[in-house]
């Protein structure tokens, strides 16, 4: 039975339970695996000859169709989403404002449990359309190049609200239901906002596995790109349990260098980082690994730096996108020339890697490349200095 099919009533296949409690602390649909939906079904009294196919039309309704309320579910019977409403919530991050770059790019500033705050980003391409989303509030990494890096982490985000992300730019893109062969406006996912991905990788694990279900989100694990500084035995795990494309923070060609841009190469060094790139599973021409190189004058970017990054990665099926450096208020880099950039990119091609030069998108609203930090934190930032300022008067 399809979404859109009436049902015939049913009065025999659920046993409500009743739960009087908060509806936001009720647990959330959204986020749950297939195995805790089923389970979830099966003690809130959905009779076990009913649940799979429950399952299959709930599961349709939260990432097909993307409802936001039980009463839109309209094949399952009043009586069972009665007993939806009283023990679940379907639940999404709150968009506290959205910003819309003059080359398209969209910046969604979510608030989620506990009041904390994320950024999503959303850039349309001409042949894809790509959401960037995040893995934790704040970071525990402090890269020195990087925005976000100055925020503290708070905690990791659940499963529910990786998954909320995807589904809060597809309700602002109007982009449900659409039909087989569409093109899609959420074509690709980037795991390259606020956190390290694989300091979360449980439920980052758990939310791709829903955004790679062919039952719903339907993205293909080779549209889905995860990022990472360099949490080696993670990466291991990432091969194994998820299987998406694989992108390196990497920076610097040397472990001086690195140590100092992205902190946590004193733990795991270049070479134990680029084994555990080699051991990636399935690595060949169409499934290369990303490393992403962000130019920092007179820092990363000399001749020099090329010849060894080529040396480096050598034997790897690799792509290198260089990134100009993204300026940021009180940001101790300064980004290479543009002449230093192609020389750079030049020097990689000729040792045959691509090297594409990536073009800031959305900088006037500081959603590229390093720059995504909480409003709401640089706020309270500027508060706090204006108030030290006006008591030492």
């Amino acid at each position: 039975m399809s979404p859109s099919e009436p049902a015939a009533p049913i009065t025999q296949d659920v046993m409500t339970i009743p739960r009087k409690q908060d509806p936001s602390a009720l647990p959330n649909l959204v986020g749950m695996t297939r195995d805790q939906l089923t389970e979830a079904l099966t003690n809130v009294g959905i009779k076990e000859k009913q649940v799979k196919m429950r399952h299959g039309q709930i599961w349709q309704w939260l990432y097909v169709k993307g409802v936001q309320s039980f009463d839109e579910m309209t094949n399952l019977s009043k009586d069972i989403r009665a007993t939806l409403a009283e023990n679940f919530q379907i639940a999404r991050p709150e968009i506290v404002t959205k910003q819309v770059s003059t080359d398209g790019t969209r910046k969604y500033l979510l608030r989620i449990q506990g009041g904390h705050e994320v950024e999503a980003v959303y850039i349309p391409e001409t042949d894809r359309g790509t959401l960037c989303i995040s893995s934790q509030v704040g970071c525990t990494l402090t890269c020195s190049f990087c925005h976000t890096g100055t925020q503290k982490l708070v905690r990791n985000l659940t499963v529910a609200e990786i998954v909320g992300q995807i589904l809060i730019a597809r309700d602002d893109l109007e982009e449900w239901d659409i039909a087989p062969g569409e093109k899609r406006l959420v074509s690709n996912i980037v795991l390259m906002g606020m956190g390290e991905p694989l300091y979360n990788t449980d439920n980052v694990r758990d939310a791709m596995k829903i955004a790679m279900d062919d039952s719903g989100i339907a993205l293909s694990r080779r549209r889905i790109t995860l990022s990472t500084s360099g949490i080696v035995p993670e990466i291991y795990r990432v091969g194994e349990e998820i299987g998406c494309m694989l992108a390196i923070s990497f920076h610097a060609t040397t472990d001086d260098v690195r140590d100092t841009l992205v902190p946590i190469n004193r733990k795991h060094k270049i070479e134990e980082l680029l084994q555990a790139c080699r051991d990636y599973p399935r690595l060949s021409n169409a499934e290369r690994i990303t490393f992403e190189y962000v130019m920092l004058k007179d820092v990363n970017d000399s001749d020099e730096d090329a010849r060894r990054l080529v040396k480096l990665i050598e034997g790897i099926p690799a792509k290198i996108n260089l990134i100009p450096f993204n300026p940021w208020p009180g940001a101790p880099y300064e980004r290479s020339s543009n002449n230093r950039i192609h020389k750079f990119a030049d020097i990689v091609n000729a040792a045959g890697y691509s090297s594409p030069i990536r073009k800031p998108r959305g900088e006037d609203i500081m959603a590229a490349c390093g720059q995504l930090k909480s409003a709401t934190e640089r706020a309270r930032k500027s508060r706090a200095q204006m108030e030290r300022g006006i008591e030492g008067l």
